[in-house]
Formats: structure tokens, C-alpha cells, sequence
């Protein structure tokens, strides 16, 4: 019987990192990664904010759900964010996004995010350095 399978390139995703002093501000950072991924997120104005609140039994599942919280916002209303605010306590996040309406000719949206995924997920204490926060997105 011939050869059944074979390899091939699959440059489709795309891994998000955000890195700060503190836990909050890398998963603001990681929140402008996700939003770098669609387009420049110099282009946008923030100006509707956005209410974001998240639980998980873990800081990384915390953040993958951060992600996808994100994600389903930008597509269910239809908006890109470019600035963020994280509080986080006992596993809960409370978040705001602020963004504007996606315009197709001032934006230039490369892609469109389907889902963060567990996939090179880590959210670590660097010594020295603050945090990081990364996973890779699917898109």
C-alpha cells in the first residue's frame, strides 16, 4: 500500500503574549496582542467601553477565558478594543475594553480570531521582570 499521509505548513495561528509589572497589566497587554493580531491598535479611538467578568479555578484558565471573552465581544458587537483595565481576585476578573465599531477601510482587518486555546498556555511570575501572560489564538 502506498504512503497515507504527509506534511504540510499550517501558518494559521498566531500566539499572544502580554508582559507588566503586574498580573493585570499583562493581561491588558495580552488584551492589545489580540487586538494587534486583526489590525493596529494605533488606529483605534476607545471610545464604547465594554464590561468584561470572568471566572476560572485558575490563573491560566482565567486568562484563556479573558481571551475568548474579548473575542466574542469584538465579534458579537461588532467592535475592535485598543485599551484595557483588568482587576483580578480569587480567580474572578473584572474587566473593561474600550473600543470602537470596526471599519473595514480605517482598520484594515487581516483575520478574524476564532478562539484562544490552551496551546503554549502559561501565565507566570517572572523573576525580576513582573508577569507573562500568552496562549496561542486560532484564527
Amino acid at each position: 500500500m502506498s504512503q497515507c499521509w504527509s506534511h504540510f505548513s499550517h501558518d494559521a495561528d498566531m500566539g499572544v503574549r502580554g508582559q507588566g509589572e503586574t498580573l493585570e497589566q499583562a493581561f491588558e497587554q495580552a488584551g492589545v496582542a489580540l487586538t494587534a493580531v486583526i489590525c493596529n491598535p494605533d488606529t483605534l479611538s476607545p471610545q464604547t467601553r465594554v464590561e468584561i467578568h470572568c471566572e476560572a479555578p485558575d490563573i491560566e484558565l482565567l486568562f484563556v477565558d479573558w481571551l475568548n471573552d474579548l473575542i466574542y465581544q469584538m465579534a458579537t458587537r461588532k467592535l475592535l478594543f485598543g485599551r484595557f483595565k483588568v482587576q483580578i481576585s480569587d480567580q474572578q476578573l473584572l474587566g473593561q475594553a474600550w473600543g470602537e465599531p470596526v471599519d473595514a477601510s480605517k482598520h484594515a482587518p487581516a483575520v478574524e480570531i476564532k478562539g484562544a486555546t490552551y496551546t503554549a498556555l502559561s501565565v507566570s511570575k517572572v523573576q525580576g521582570n513582573g508577569w507573562i501572560a500568552q496562549c496561542v489564538v486560532d484564527v
